[in-house]
Parts: structure tokens; sequence; C-alpha cells
């Protein structure tokens, strides 16, 4: 899908790119959708329970509603046709409505090549196309998945956002070695479900936002540097003059950044065959 690029009237628009939209089925052509596909989307402004901010960064943005996307794939064995590709201002990749031949509406997550008028089917027995969902022991190994269960029956849980997938690498008993986007390979449950395919929108990493006013639209507030801050404030902070702060990378609370490992998951971390680094 190409980038949309505008000329360059103002210093904003010389760098501002955006994805063209053309894979999209255009608004007087979307079906009329069932109320319950959408739910009102509140903002939290990084704030808890009690009005304490947890999260920094975080606040504005345009209005949204959020759409019901069925991560599940709990229909089973009822074909569905899909009557639009539509855009979904919660995440990256794209979403397509279903029409089931039972006359049950839903959203998934578009993969690439996924068009209207196609019919996609959740089912063991279905062919190895964008879009079907099936059991993990029933995909062919060197397959590229998507929208990956992490426990059976929990719902797909990993590689759902544009342009990702997962590679089906090899099967042994009850697990299968699948390599995440990350490079990591990791056991999952051969019961476990997929669905097949790259996810959509593979351009959006390309994309240029180009003045901080966009940002601003996606509820992002500013970030400031922590060098141009006072030592009270910031482990950067202080200096004589323009200083670089010294030490390594830290948070304003003093945990290392960059490089430092996060990670503390030991129930998980036997599923681990190879590391990403």
């Amino acid at each position: 899908m190409p980038i949309k690029t505008f000329k360059p009237t103002t210093p904003t628009l010389r760098y501002k790119t955006v994805a063209d939209f053309s894979v999209l089925t255009p608004k007087k052509d979307q079906p009329k959708k069932p109320r319950k596909l959408t739910q009102s989307l509140s903002k939290s402004g990084g704030r808890n329970g009690f009005g304490k901010m947890t999260v920094r960064h975080i606040g504005g943005g345009h209005k949204r509603r959020y759409r019901v996307v069925d991560f599940a794939r709990d229909k089973r064995e009822i074909p569905a046709k899909v009557a639009s590709i539509e855009y979904d201002p919660n995440r990256t990749a794209y979403i397509a409505l279903l029409h089931y031949a039972d006359g049950e509406k839903r959203y998934i997550i578009a993969p690439l090549n996924l068009n209207v008028g196609d019919a996609v089917i959740a089912s063991d027995h279905a062919d190895i196309k964008p879009g079907n969902n099936l059991s993990i022991s029933a995909i062919p190994v060197g397959t590229l998945i998507h929208n990956i269960e992490s426990e059976p029956g929990k719902g797909g849980k990993l590689a759902r956002s544009a342009g990702n997938f997962a590679q089906l690498m090899a099967k042994e008993g009850d697990y299968c070695q699948v390599k995440m986007p990350s490079g990591e390979i990791r056991l999952v449950h051969s019961r476990c479900r997929a669905s097949i395919g790259q996810l959509s929108n593979t351009d959006h990493e390309n994309i240029t936002i180009g003045k901080a006013g966009r940002t601003r639209w996606l509820g992002i507030r500013p970030t400031n540097r922590g060098v141009s801050m006072n030592p009270i404030d910031h482990p950067h902070g202080g200096g004589e003059g323009k200083s670089s702060g010294g030490g390594h990378p830290r948070t304003p609370w003093g945990v290392p950044t960059k490089g430092y490992k996060t990670r503390n998951n030991k129930r998980t971390d036997t599923f681990i065959v190879k590391r990403r680094k």
C-alpha cells in the first residue's frame, strides 16, 4: 500500500506522510453495523482511580469509539463473507467486518490481501488462506500466522499490530515452536488457535508524523528531556551550561533504561526456546 506525500506549501507538509487508505472500503459503501460492535471509550489522562498521574505523556487526543474486535474467533464451522475493510483509530492494523451465514456480524483484525467479498471461516479443516482461523496443530510448518493465543481458549494475544506476523517453525508433541515478530522462538500449545497471514497496513512503520500537533491528536503529550531539568527533578539534570547529563541513561526515578532488562515472568520463561537477542 503506497504512502501519500504532500506538496510542501508549509514547512510541516515537507515531511508529513500519511497512508493513502486505498484498500479501505469508502464510507458510503460500508454496510450498516449493529450498535453492539462499538462502545464508548473514556479517557484516563494517565491517572489512576485516585486521580494521581501514574503514566506520563497521556492526555487530550481525538474522541474515539472502541470497535469490539473478535480475537477469540469462537464462531466455528460457520462461513462468513468480508463486507468491508475499515480503519480503526484504536489500533495500527485495519479491521474487517464479517457477515456470517447465520446473520451475525463481527469485526476481526484484517490480514494483508483480504478483500471485500472474500470468504473466511474458523475451522480446523479450513484452507490455508488469509483470514482463516485454525488450531496451530492443523497449520503447516512454515506458515505465516497472526492473532495467536498464548493459552487455549483465551483469545489471540500475540502478533496483532500493523504488518506483524509470526512463523510456525516446528511441531513437537503437545507444543509447537513459533518465531515471534521480535525474533524470539517460543513454545505454544498445539491447541492454541491462530489466524493465517500477515497483518494489514504494512507501511505503518514508514509513516512520518511531520508535526507536533499530530502526536497531540493521538493523545500523546510532550516529553521533556531529563538533561534540561534541575537535579531535583531528574538524575540527568543540573550541571554548568548545556551539560549532557553524565552516567548511564536513567528514568526520573533512577531506574536504568536503554538496554536494562525489565522482563521478569518466571512462570513463562520455560516456554522460551531462543531469546530475541
